[in-house]
C-alpha cells in the first residue's frame, strides 16, 4: 500500500522505504582522450578519472553490513584518480531504496571517507527516475556532469522520514547549489 502512489514509491534512505522500483531509460557518452579532446577544441563536460570494480562472493544478492566491500572500492577508484577522499564535493548514490542496500552503502561511505562523509551531500536520482537495472549507470553519469556543469546537487526525492541507520547528508527533497569539482558516483549490480 505504500507504494500504491508511483510518483512518491522510490524512497532510497527513507525509514518507509519499501524496495526498488523498476523503470527504463539510458544515456549515451563520446569518450575520448583527454589531450586528444583538447588538441582538437572538443568541449569537455567532464572527466572520468579513475574508476574501481569489485565482485562481492558473500552471497548472490545480500550485503554484509559493514559496507566493507564497497569502501575498498571507493578507495581503488579514489586512488586510481589521485584524489583525496576530502576533495569529493558530492556523491551520487546507488540508493536503490532498499533497506539492506542502503544501510550497507552508508556504512561503506563513513568507510571510505571518514569524517568528510558526514559533510558531504548524497543523493539517489531513483528516487526520481527509478531503477533501469544495466542502464542506470549511464543515467547516473549524466546526472552528475549536469550536477557538475550546472553547479547542484540533486535532491533524494521522497526522503522524508529518517532512517536513523542512514545518518548522511542525503539531500532530502529539494536540490541544493553548490560548487562541484569532483564527484563520486556508486553503482552495484549482481
Amino acid at each position: 500500500a505504500r507504494n500504491d502512489d508511483p510518483e512518491h514509491a522510490s524512497r532510497p534512505f527513507d525509514g518507509t522505504r519499501d524496495g526498488f522500483v523498476l523503470a527504463e531509460g539510458a544515456a549515451m557518452f563520446v569518450l575520448e582522450d583527454y589531450d586528444s579532446a583538447l588538441a582538437r577544441g572538443a568541449r569537455i563536460h567532464a572527466e572520468i578519472s579513475g574508476y574501481a570494480t569489485r565482485c562481492n562472493a558473500y552471497h548472490m544478492t545480500g550485503l554484509k553490513a559493514d559496507g566493507r566491500e564497497m569502501a575498498e572500492t571507493i578507495r581503488v577508484a579514489l586512488d586510481e584518480s589521485r584524489t583525496d577522499a576530502t576533495d569529493i564535493d558530492y556523491i551520487n548514490a546507488h540508493g536503490s531504496g532498499t533497506r539492506q542496500n542502503d544501510r550497507h552503502e552508508t556504512a561503506a561511505y563513513k568507510r571510505a571517507l571518514g569524517e568528510h562523509a558526514r559533510r558531504t551531500p548524497v543523493s539517489s536520482i531513483k528516487s526520481m527516475v527509478g531503477h533501469s537495472l544495466g542502464a542506470i549507470g549511464s543515467l547516473e553519469i549524466a546526472a552528475c556532469v549536469l550536477a557538475l556543469e550546472h553547479g547542484v546537487v540533486p535532491p533524494t526525492a521522497n526522503l522524508r522520514t529518517s532512517d536513523p541507520e542512514c545518518d548522511l547528508d542525503y539531500v532530502p527533497l529539494e536540490a541544493r547549489e553548490r560548487k562541484l569539482r569532483s564527484v563520486l558516483t556508486v553503482g552495484r549490480g549482481f
